[in-house]
């Protein structure tokens, strides 16, 4: 099965979701990252990892992104802790193996009130408090950038927050249709892009980089639907 492995009161109609509190320093960036296939959906039952379609060229942009402590949900953590065990037994690609045995050793940080330690990861830590002042404080205080892993709750409340700097998706050129999971936008709210960064990799996967900005409501039009 393919995989990618919840606000603040605004004034305005829109506000940036950028935190930088009196004009100062935001601190450590963080990151929303999603790997969607074309129709918004974050796995697909049957697809193997990255829907099969991960080129080399992606594989090496991956391997040279910068080092930054992962955020998840505790569905999340469940969810591919359970799948990094399981992983070394199957049939899957070397380099969907890697990826999951490479969570043991990255920092991560799971927000939640139901796990318990010790978590299966080796340099996890849980935080049971609110997670919106707890990404906050990372901001000012963290020594790495931060970025979501999946979680997609976590996610857009980071957004709606105003704490997210960079929006990425990277879309697969496929559409799962009837087999998609997790569909991603039906649970986001309506939110305008400004484009930072786009790219075409090999076999034509998209990488999209935006800087979010929260809409109360949409602009309006005369038709009526």
């Amino acid at each position: 099965m393919a995989t990618t492995t919840p606000d603040t009161t605004r004034s305005t109609a829109s506000a940036p979701a950028t935190d930088a509190p009196d004009g100062g320093d935001a601190g450590q960036e963080l990151l929303v990252d999603f790997i969607l296939s074309l129709d918004g959906c974050a796995a697909g039952e049957g697809w193997p990892g990255w829907w099969g379609l991960e080129s080399p060229e992606y594989l090496e942009w991956l391997a040279a992104e910068p080092e930054r402590i992962g955020l998840m949900g505790a569905s999340t953590y469940r969810l591919m802790a359970d799948m990094a065990g399981k992983a070394p037994g199957l049939d899957v690609s070397e380099e969907e193996k890697a990826s999951f045995a490479q969570l043991d050793s990255a920092e991560q940080i799971v927000f939640s009130a139901t796990l318990e330690e010790p978590l299966a990861w080796s340099n996890t830590r849980l935080v049971r408090t609110d997670a919106i002042a707890a990404v906050r404080e990372l901001k000012r205080t963290a020594t790495k950038p931060l970025t979501t892993v999946g979680s997609i709750r976590l996610s857009l409340a980071l957004i709606e927050a105003g704490l997210v700097d960079r929006f990425r998706v990277v879309l697969f050129p496929v559409v799962t249709g009837r087999t998609g999971l997790e569909r991603i936008w039906e649970q986001f709210g309506d939110l305008s892009l400004e484009l930072l960064e786009a790219r075409t990799f090999e076999g034509g996967l998209q990488l999209l980089e935006y800087r979010p900005t929260v809409l109360e409501a949409p602009p309006g039009t005369g038709w009526e639907r």
